[in-house]
């Protein structure tokens, strides 16, 4: 059973309003000032809450729910149970996204662990940093010389903001995160252990030891980004690094010196982004992928998990394998040899296979 002790609901919805925001019709025999006080799973809902029924492998689940509204596939609404509010949609997964984020809104970014009532005496702020209104600094939070703090923002315990970094308004900067040499727009989330900032991997190489590039450029952050704890962001050598708008990046990723990554990119858990590589708007990149150096990844590119990318990426390419190639080309080249396994498996004399 889902513990809901750690997330309140800031306000109860009406089916109506339900039914607006997933932009979804209300059956007719519902009434549509039912108050829902809640979300929970298909198999702990009780009469009080919504549950949402967006994958296939669910439906054995539905017909027992006792919820007391299911946004569910359109295919799958007439086995909701008689008790249950049945709202079919076409995308139940984005209509349940917008009633959670009416329901909880704090559950959207790191919050303050401690007080969220301003700036604790127990934290840092050089008085020549900038802070706005409404802004909350957990204790031992450190913001340096000249820093500024946007309208509303979060910073958690033990975050750093270093000297001349700019924070716009409505971000949260989780705890423990420390962000350097940056301009971070607004609406911005750093989840916790965040490392922003941070020198690149630059070197000289040489027989005689390796001699140092200095790394003297800026992150650079556009508004609506989300990046997930752990992950690190080096700042840029010759040009910024930089994390376009509405862009979300996962757990434990590295991003290197000099890379641009576009607009609404989607970066999973564990990728490796290598120097001065590109990703143009709307790429997507599946988990535990190295990208390598000085690449361009065209607009609209997909990269399956797993994948070695070692040259550029032609705008709406899906590709996968390592080296990585075109899906196609990917899949033909695995089931040839899938094939030739299968024939010799079946031709070897007896024993062999065992060798």
């Amino acid at each position: 059973m889902m513990d809901r002790s750690f997330f309140t609901p800031s306000c109860e919805l009406s089916l109506r309003e339900i039914s607006e925001l997933a932009d979804t019709p209300l059956p007719a025999d519902a009434e549509p000032g039912f108050q829902i006080r809640g979300v929970a799973p298909l198999d702990s809902a009780g009469p009080a809450d919504l549950a949402c029924m967006d994958n296939p492998a669910y439906a054995e689940e539905l017909s027992p729910t006792r919820a007391g509204a299911c946004l569910v596939l359109d295919r799958f609404a007439d086995r909701a149970p008689a008790e249950t509010i049945a709202m079919p949609s076409a995308e139940p997964l984005r209509a349940y996204a917008r009633v959670l984020a009416r329901m909880f809104p704090e559950a959207a970014r790191p919050q303050s662990n401690f007080d969220p009532g301003g700036v604790s005496p127990l934290a840092a702020v050089h008085p020549t940093a900038r802070l706005s209104q409404d802004v909350t600094v957990d204790p031992f939070a450190l913001i340096g010389p000249e820093a500024e703090i946007g309208v509303g923002a979060i910073i958690g315990a033990h975050a750093v903001i270093g000297p001349r970094v700019r924070i716009g308004s409505d971000c949260s900067i989780g705890a423990g995160a420390t962000v350097t040499n940056a301009l971070v727009g607004n609406r911005v989330a750093l989840h916790p252990g965040v490392r922003v900032g941070q020198d690149g991997f630059g070197y000289v190489m040489s027989p005689k030891g390796h001699m140092k590039v200095h790394q003297l450029g800026r992150v650079v952050i556009h508004d609506d980004v989300e990046i997930g704890a752990g992950t690190t962001i080096d700042r840029g050598s010759r040009r910024d690094t930089i994390v376009g708008e509405g862009t979300k990046i996962d757990n434990l990723v590295q991003i290197a010196h000099n890379v641009v990554i576009g607009r609404h990119c989607v970066i999973v858990a564990q990728v490796g982004i290598a120097r001065s590589t590109t990703l143009e708007d709307f790429v997507a990149v599946g988990g535990h992928t190295a990208v390598a150096p000085g690449l361009r990844l065209g607009r609209g590119a997909q990269i399956a998990a797993h994948a070695g990318v070692m040259t550029d990426v032609p705008a709406g390419g899906r590709w996968g394998g390592s080296p990585a190639r075109p899906m196609r080309e990917f899949f033909r080249e695995h089931a040839t040899v899938k094939s030739l396994a299968a024939r010799r498996g079946r031709g070897a004399p007896r024993g062999e296979e065992t060798r």
